[in-house]
């Protein structure tokens, strides 16, 4: 089944762009504290970005749909997953 592409605006890539940027640094500082694992001040930037980013996953969800399927994001009425595009196509 094939679905139109839904439209998106300007700040919906915005809006990605920037929780994919949030992915990038939370993923370096995993990364980072597999071996610095007493860095405090690591461990602070850790939870204040996995903060940003779940504040800012929250509201993208609210404007344009889930982000994450397997019981990570909710859907909406109708079925959300239906309608492209999906975050990974853009």
């Amino acid at each position: 089944m094939t679905s139109e592409n839904r439209p998106v605006d300007k700040q919906y890539y915005e809006m990605l762009e920037r929780l994919q940027a949030l992915d990038f640094v939370l993923v370096e500082l995993n990364l980072y504290l597999d071996t610095h694992p007493n860095d405090a001040n690591a461990i602070e930037q850790y939870n204040q970005t996995a903060e940003q980013r779940w504040e800012l996953a929250q509201q993208f969800e609210s404007l344009y749909g889930p982000l994450l399927h397997f019981g990570h994001s909710y859907s909406g009425y109708p079925w959300q997953w239906k309608e492209a595009p999906w975050p990974w196509q853009v």
